[in-house]
């Protein structure tokens, strides 16, 4: 069996890192996609799509990009299931990080370095312990 996902996009917005109660970083952040085809209108459409990381991938993200940013993620595709504090059940797809590598230089005064490359490890845990 295979489950392998390849994105490029741009950050729509700023990463964010927490940790899990163990003290194992966690991150997140969301990727602009666009579509391959475009409407019949000639409009192309984007897709958000949720992006988690853990461990160091997680800490170097959260350092070094920023909204905006274009990024490769490769990893693979994650259904999980929850239930809010008002009993709704609710499911949620993303992708859980392997690598992620930077395909531009950060604008200039953001504070951010000129990485241009990463990658990194990809964990199971336990949903109990995602801190988002």
């Amino acid at each position: 069996m295979l489950n392998v996902v390849v994105l490029i996009g741009r950050l729509v917005r700023d990463p964010e890192l927490r940790y899990t109660p163990a003290g194992v970083a966690v991150g997140k952040f969301t990727v602009a996609v666009d579509r391959s085809f475009t409407t019949s209108q000639g409009e192309r459409g984007t897709d958000f799509i949720d992006v988690v990381l853990w461990r160091r991938l997680a800490e170097t993200c959260a350092s070094h990009l920023g909204k905006g940013r274009l990024v490769a993620v490769e990893g693979r595709l994650q259904v999980r299931s929850y239930e809010t504090q008002d009993g709704q059940k609710r499911r949620v797809s993303e992708v859980v990080a392997r690598s992620v590598t930077f395909l531009d230089r950060p604008r200039e005064n953001t504070g951010q370095t000129g990485e241009t490359g990463l990658f990194g490890e990809e964990a199971d845990f336990p949903e109990d312990d995602i801190p988002f």
